[in-house]
């Protein structure tokens, strides 16, 4: 028998896309490792608390603008289907994760194969829709026209350290404080999972340095929440007020076993001209991330890889850029927009898959995008906008990511589709899946320019003004919205931010919005005049 989709993976991703296949009376099936549904949490992360915001109380009935706050929950008709059900804790139990996913899987009727290790990947042919052989551990084989890799990042990305192998991983090292007691550490990483383990042993340790090359970047700043969370910086904290804990900034040259059961590591320190210093510890922990495992895939489907060779490289919708037919979904597919996104995490990837399976069911299905008739009243395309802007929890979550579209066909009426990837944007129009299109703009929620080199808790920090761009340009998250006629890009224009993420102010949003569409809407006539509107404070 061959399946239209095979699923590897049956984590958030892998039962996201499964539960919409099964909406639609797809022929799918789920293969997967574990015993059930989210193996990944029942071992990570290794302190057994998620950093992904659970936010319970949002003062919002409206559904669509609570999953903004939501990190955690899968997208689901079934209101019984949200995180917030499962955990009132702001950063929830990884153990909630699990029971979460389990229920999710049953509720959806998800068709997964547990206990199912895949060994070996094969391409049928060298054409689109020649297939795909998958062999198990148990030497059973399944096809399928179109196979989808969910497996998320499995084997650790470790540095190229000479004895980095007589350090512990974190993946498997024993996280218990007490065995740290009186011990001098250091932990290599300066990641969330570097960090969480520093503060888990600051009560025990006697001494704990973490180790890394360049500037840390902090979340706040930097608005990518895989930088450095500040759930996780207490180490910080006792290191700047003068306790037995340092960040040093540098690269570690050797791990070398002392006699006494000891390391002796040699840190070259980048503040100070290449200075290098040999300390001794009593533990040495990486702590580095991890990367893609291609080992299943034979010589005839081995996927492109990016990013020093830790994520596959994709199309915009998913795909394989080397392997048709071969697609991916969940943290694997944040490679192209690797720490500029929250395409690695939940609240990122959701909204990734559907639109990953809107791409499938127009490619395979013959299913258009879907896409709202505006007609063609200027107000009508004002109205669309506004209120996406202020109601979609997926512009607000993958901001510069994912985008909507509106779209103008020669006639001049308007449609109006919703969460294209961004960069799939002029492929689907050259390709005609929006049908005829004169023009279309494409509307973000997205930071300012250098958002990420400006502390936002100094005053004394400079904001943007006014642009050549109509509209402006600010520091913190609003809307963008960029025109292009004949594919081709003509100009922008940023909403005023503001303190309540509430773009509907008639003077300061509304209306120079409406100036901008009608100006591009009938380019022969003058713009309706639009008084200048002062920035406001965000």
């Amino acid at each position: 028998m061959t399946h239209d989709y095979l699923i590897i993976g049956a984590g958030p991703a892998g039962l996201q896309l499964a539960a919409f296949l099964e909406r639609d009376g797809a022929d799918y099936v789920v293969l997967e490792r574990g015993s059930g549904p989210g193996t990944f949490f029942t071992r990570f992360p290794r302190h057994r608390t998620l950093i992904s915001i659970n936010k319970v109380h949002t003062g919002y009935d409206d559904p669509e603008l609570r999953l903004r706050m939501d990190w955690n929950s899968l997208l689901s008709d079934d209101p019984e289907l949200l995180f917030t059900r499962y955990s009132p804790r702001y950063f929830p139990p990884a153990d909630d994760m699990v029971r979460y996913l389990s229920d999710f899987a049953t509720r959806t009727g998800a068709r997964v194969e547990y206990d199912t290790a895949v060994e070996k990947v094969s391409r049928d042919g060298d054409g689109d829709g020649d297939g795909f052989t998958v062999t198990d551990h148990t030497g059973k084989t399944w096809r399928a026209r179109r196979l989808v890799i969910a497996t998320g990042v499995s084997l650790p990305n470790l540095p190229s350290v000479p004895g980095i192998e007589l350090a512990e991983r974190y993946d498997t090292f024993d996280p218990d404080p007490e065995s740290f007691t009186g011990q001098r550490v250091l932990i290599i990483g300066r990641g969330n999972s570097a960090f969480e383990t520093a503060d888990s042993l600051m009560e025990t340790a006697s001494v704990i340095h973490v180790v890394g090359s360049g500037s840390l970047r902090l979340a706040w700043q930097s608005h990518y929440v895989g930088h450095l969370r500040a759930v996780n910086n207490n180490f910080l904290d006792s290191y700047q007020l003068k306790s037995q804990n340092a960040l040093l900034d540098g690269r570690v040259l050797e791990i070398r076993r002392d006699a006494d059961g000891g390391f002796s590591v040699p840190v070259a320190f980048e503040r100070v001209d290449e200075v290098v210093k040999d300390i001794r510890y009593d533990r040495v922990i990486v702590a580095t991330g991890f990367r893609f495992d291609t080992s299943v895939f034979d010589d005839s489907c081995v996927p492109d890889l990016i990013v020093d060779g830790r994520f596959p490289a994709l199309t915009p919708v998913g795909e394989s850029v080397n392997v048709p037919g071969l697609y991916f979904a969940g943290t694997i597919t944040q490679g192209p927009d690797f720490k500029k996104s929250t395409t690695g995490f939940i609240h990122g990837f959701r909204y990734m898959v559907r639109a990953l399976h809107r791409a499938l069911r127009k490619r395979h299905h013959g299913e258009d995008w879907p896409a709202a008739e505006l007609g063609d009243a200027v107000e009508r395309a004002v109205d669309a906008v506004v209120t996406r802007v202020n109601r979609s929890s997926a512009l607000w979550q993958q901001f510069a990511v994912l985008g909507d579209v509106l779209l103008v066909a020669p006639d001049g009426t308007m449609r109006y589709a919703e969460e294209v990837p961004v960069r799939h944007v002029p492929d689907a129009v050259r390709a005609g899946d929006f049908g005829e299109v004169a023009a279309h703009a494409v509307i973000t929620l997205e930071y300012g320019a250098d958002h990420d080199r400006v502390d936002p808790f100094d005053v004394t920090a400079g904001r943007k003004s006014q642009q050549d761009v109509q509209g402006l340009d600010g520091r913190y998250l609003h809307p963008v919205v960029r025109w292009y006629r004949g594919g081709e890009f003509v100009s922008e224009h940023h909403l005023t931010e503001n303190l309540e993420n509430e773009w509907d102010s008639e003077e300061v949003h509304r209306a120079p919005l409406r100036a901008f569409l009608t100006d591009h809407l009938n380019p022969a006539a003058p713009a309706a005049p639009v008084a200048p509107v002062a920035p406001v404070a965000p």
